[in-house]
């Protein structure tokens, strides 16, 4: 099952998204993934144990103190880092997690696509953050 944390404060963003993210382990996930905000939005996305996630980022750059963190139990798009959440736009102005299932997703990316968008993940949650997107534009 799914889960989001989010965290914005005066301390590092990093260990809380991990310690939020380990918390919600038990209730069953295939990936997860943080997108940390300090002038710029860095997005870190592992399959598997959050673990791995916070191997990945190692001693990468950690730094913000407004960040979301996600679990995902794939319901579109096999399991995989690509379709880990958080996700982005395509000129990463919009990073988003998210639950559910958006049922006219594929409809929807065949018209972003028609408008130049271009798709790194089988996600619906991707399609919809590059909606946000063109209609921010």
């Amino acid at each position: 099952m799914c889960g989001i944390v989010g965290y914005i404060g005066k301390k590092s963003a990093f260990p809380m998204l991990i310690g939020g993210l380990k918390k919600l382990e038990y209730r069953g996930y295939d990936s997860a993934g943080i997108a940390l905000l300090n002038g710029h939005c860095r997005v870190y996305k592992k399959l598997g144990k959050v673990q791995n996630l916070e191997n990945f980022v190692g001693s990468g750059d950690r730094e913000g103190n407004i960040g979301i963190g996600h679990t995902r139990w794939a319901t579109h798009g096999e399991p995989n880092d690509a379709n880990a959440h958080p996700h982005q736009s395509m000129r990463k102005l919009f990073s988003l997690v998210h639950n559910g299932i958006i049922e006219n997703y594929l409809q929807l990316k065949s018209g972003l696509i028609s408008e130049g968008y271009q798709f790194m993940s089988d996600t619906d949650t991707e399609v919809l953050v590059n909606l946000i997107e063109y209609f921010y534009d």
